[in-house]
């Protein structure tokens, strides 16, 4: 029987085609029309397959061909990742622009790495090694500074009979089994299929951000989940971009997924020229962008999610922490929902379709901290950020709810605090974090034994100035005891100069955990001076803090050589309010 069957029905993305050769299976590649269209195999009934095409299916005619590839869709994975800006399935867009123009022409073909680039490997294990799925064979340096493990896939075992060292490409074999299974340094996988593990594993160890309100309030630990939800304006690009720049992780996958193309514009133009803090090489050097703006193909972002997080856990393999930043799964709910529709399904609620949440909770339970297959032991942990764009900033549309049945911590953005120009416009009353105790223990043996008790203060302090400000909106805060006034004067304190964070100054973008322990603490030695001298007689405009607050802002941009200088300078004006 031929693989080639004929199209018989177009539906935008969609696309019919029959007689399906015997054996075609759901969610196999195929290619479509003359152009040879990327596309894969939704639903097969008798002899006649629906496909979701990824490419623009204008042009395409009844009776064009389309033939079976035997291979779901797959992601080549091996050294060169690192650094390379790719499209929702994979294909390289330097690559593409190289060879094909500025635009993806329908039925461009490009391997997702150099098949010319040599990479020099150094074996780790000698000839007679037996081997099984996840062992180390040798490494590569992939950027400087950055060792590439090459392991075995874990589909594999055997007995090495050869392995040299030296110069190879992904596809030349460095080695052989005894029998006769190649060993290169690249090797593909199904991107709807997650990579096994030999064990998942609990994490006490925190995600470090950069940014204190999630830092002090709201920690998620490696190999966790969030959710990100936020209306229109309320910063999530910009958050998701603020993590993926100085979040503290080994490599960093960033999945723009149906966002404006003015804004992978930009982080195409920042990131090559930013630099990684900890290893003093480019940011783009540990990092992997997959670019799937809202005018592509609407089938490529469903696939865009699958093909970043199989990336990121190719690299959890090696060992390394890996973040994942998906901007936005609304857009990615909506390719579900248009391709659910097209395919007549019954509908959910709002028209999201029925296994909206089993999708949903699929990718997300790819997350996690692990020991990997394989030898020597390693550990490696994924954690996924997904920014939801819930329309109105409703959070109780599909998409969020969905998000949260799943996730460990939810990171709510507030239109108001947004326009009040408070950013990270983080409402600390919806928000919440399931890893907040059992990070605990890390932060009071690595950053300060008094941490729980700022965090407990500062999120109490937080609910009483919410009280306290619709009082005053009421009476006016000159009606206020002098206490009630102090307390508003510190929770203000602490939204604007500890909470809030400026992405445009380079001294406050990223924020160390001894900073934002720092600003906590002085705001909360703020209140206490404050109240001594209240107690001592004084009243509140004879505190002066105006000072205090400037002094804060000052420390707040100040250099980290030059945060203890101002800290004291701010303790000794306290001394003075504090009479």
């Amino acid at each position: 029987m031929s693989d080639v069957a004929r199209l018989v029905r177009i539906v935008g993305a969609l696309a019919e085609a029959e007689p399906l050769a015997e054996g075609a299976s759901l969610y196999e590649l195929v290619r479509v029309g003359n152009r040879g269209l990327l596309g894969e195999v939704v639903r097969i009934a008798g002899r006649r397959g629906t496909i979701q095409v990824y490419e623009e299916t204008s042009g395409l005619s009844l009776g064009e061909p389309v033939t079976l590839t035997h291979e779901a869709l797959t992601i080549e994975l091996g050294p060169g990742l690192l650094g390379g800006v790719l499209d929702g399935v994979g294909r390289p867009l330097v690559d593409v622009a190289l060879h094909h123009g500025d635009f993806v022409t329908p039925g461009t073909t490009s391997p997702t790495l150099d098949a010319a680039r040599r990479w020099a490997f150094t074996p780790t294990v000698p000839p007679g090694s037996v081997v099984q799925g996840g062992d180390q064979l040798g490494t590569v340096e992939e950027r400087p500074g950055f060792v590439h493990r090459v392991l075995v896939p874990p589909d594999i075992s055997g007995t090495v009979a050869s392995i040299d060292g030296g110069d190879f490409t992904v596809h030349e074999p460095f080695g052989r089994l005894t029998d006769d299974t190649p060993l290169c340094l690249a090797h593909r996988w199904p991107v709807r299929r997650p990579r096994p593990v030999s064990q998942r594993l609990a994490s006490h160890v925190p995600f470090i951000t950069g940014q204190r309100v999630f830092d002090l309030l709201f920690p998620v630990a490696e190999g966790g989940s969030v959710a990100l939800p936020g209306g229109f304006g309320t910063g999530k690009t910009v958050i998701e971009q603020s993590l993926a720049k100085y979040a503290k992780a080994d490599v960093v996958i960033y999945v723009g997924c149906g966002e404006r193309g003015n804004e992978m514009a930009e982080v195409l133009e920042e990131f090559p020229h930013l630099t990684d803090l900890r290893t003093g090489q480019s940011v783009m050097d540990r990092t992997v962008l997959l670019v799937n703006t809202s005018n592509m193909p609407v089938a490529a972002r469903e696939a865009s999610v699958y093909v970043g997080i199989t990336i990121a856990e190719f690299y959890r393999d090696m060992g390394y922490r890996v973040a994942l930043m998906a901007d936005s799964l609304s857009r990615w709910a909506e390719a579900l929902r248009e391709i659910s529709a097209r395919l007549q399904e019954m509908p959910g609620e709002e028209g999201y379709p029925t296994y909206l949440g089993n999708r949903l909770g699929q990718f997300y339970e790819r997350a996690g901290l692990v020991t990997t297959l394989g030898q020597p032991p390693r550990e490696g942990s994924l954690t996924v950020i997904g920014a939801i764009s819930p329309p109105g900033g409703d959070f109780s549309e599909p998409v969020t709810q969905a998000s949260l049945r799943v996730t460990g911590a939810l990171w709510a953005l507030d239109p108001e605090l947004a326009h009040q120009r408070q950013f990270p416009a983080v409402d600390w009353e919806t928000s919440y974090s399931l890893h907040a105790e059992s990070t605990t223990a890390w932060f009071v043996a690595h950053v300060d034994a008094d941490w729980p008790a700022v965090r407990r203060e500062t999120l109490a302090l937080l609910q009483r100035d919410r009280d306290l400000r619709e009082i005053a909106a009421l009476v006016g805060p000159e009606a206020l005891q002098d206490e009630d006034r102090l307390l508003l004067e510190a929770a203000r304190l602490v939204r604007d100069h500890v909470l809030g964070q400026s992405a445009y100054d380079p001294n406050d973008a990223l924020s160390t955990l001894t900073k934002t322990f720092l600003l906590a603490s002085l705001a909360r030695e703020v209140l206490t001076a404050g109240t001594r001298a209240l107690a001592a007689g004084r009243s509140f405009e004879q505190l002066e803090l105006t000072g205090i607050t400037r002094l804060m802002a000052e420390l707040r941009s100040a250099p980290i050589g030059e945060l203890d200088a101002r800290a004291a300078a701010l303790r000794q004006a306290l001394e003075g309010v504090a009479g």
